[in-house]
């Protein structure tokens, strides 16, 4: 199958599915630079990145598997790879930048919150 035996309801969803996950991609880009502190800039660009990421990546499998006519799974790794990686890094920038803030003293970021008896019996937070 070359490119132009795609069929036409595949060409929409596939440029449909690209170009909404670009977009969701773009707003997250524009939060990252319009946002004003480290902790609001920080979800912007994570959120737009996943989701933008996630349908990109549904439109590459669907015009691989069309295309190809065998199912991609290259796509489908990538996918979770970035899905795990992105919500860790955001927790451990946080976290890093946290401890740095209440460090140095910083009055705008919250008290670190001292665990309640119950919670500590329970072994929660």
């Amino acid at each position: 199958m070359t490119d132009a035996d795609l069929p036409l309801w595949a060409a929409f969803t596939v440029v449909a599915l690209a170009v909404a996950g670009s977009g969701l991609s773009l707003i997250g880009t524009i939060g990252l630079f319009q946002l004003r502190t480290f902790y609001e800039r920080v979800h912007a660009p994570t959120l737009g990145a996943t989701l933008g990421m996630a349908l990109v990546l549904i439109a590459s499998v669907v015009y691989f598997t069309l295309t190809e006519r065998r199912l991609m799974p290259r796509e489908i790794l990538i996918g979770l790879f970035l899905t795990v990686t992105t919500p860790v890094t955001l927790i451990l920038l946080v976290r890093a930048a946290l401890f740095r803030d209440r460090t140095e003293g910083d009055a705008n970021v919250p008290a670190q919150e001292q665990p309640s008896k119950k919670a500590a019996l329970l072994g929660g937070p």
